[in-house]
């Protein structure tokens, strides 16, 4: 999946299943101060997230994740 795909899909993620508006799941709004996501959310989110990308995704790697970019990131890391 691109990362336009993983945007498209985190964002029906959010909305769905957090209740979050559409319009506030922008690529630079922080998860805590913009989006009110605690760390359990956020371990939420990444399972809820883990159908839909490949390879395997490392808790570790969501440590110092702020951003709806940074999920993205991680989601979908640059294939070399």
């Amino acid at each position: 999946m691109t990362k336009d795909g993983v945007f498209i899909k985190l964002k029906e993620v959010l909305v769905s299943e957090f209740g979050l508006e559409e319009s506030d799941i922008r690529p630079e709004a922080n998860l805590a101060s913009d989006l009110d996501l605690d760390s359990i959310d956020a371990v939420d989110l990444i399972v809820k997230m883990k159908p839909y990308v490949s390879g395997k995704i490392e808790p570790e790697q969501f440590k110092h994740v702020k951003t709806i970019q940074n999920v993205v990131d991680v989601l979908c890391p640059p294939v070399p």
